[in-house]
């Protein structure tokens, strides 16, 4: 199988085909992908079953993506969240 490649915060990754972006980000070294609102601690996979809400990530500009449930796409754009994902309302 051929590997899909993602970037991650501009950075060139591959992932299995079928693989979750969780996973993919752990097999590269990365376990922190999002900060939270209020301290901007960092924040990874927990659960890995997607009911912490802990994986959020931005992916192709969609925020809020849970990593641990996604499989990587050939071409996905990964970025890490910074709080809600959301710019705040001015």
């Amino acid at each position: 199988m051929t590997p899909h490649r993602f970037t991650f915060d501009g950075t060139p990754l591959t992932a299995v085909p079928g693989q979750t972006l969780a996973a993919a980000l752990w097999a590269a070294g990365i376990t922190s992908w999002r900060t939270t609102r209020h301290r901007r601690a960092p924040r990874g996979a927990f659960c890995f079953i997607g009911t912490c809400h802990d994986c959020l990530a931005t992916v192709n500009g969609r925020p809020n993506q849970r990593a641990c449930l996604l499989p990587v796409r050939p071409g996905d754009t990964v970025t890490t969240q910074e709080g809600t994902g959301h710019d705040p309302v001015r």
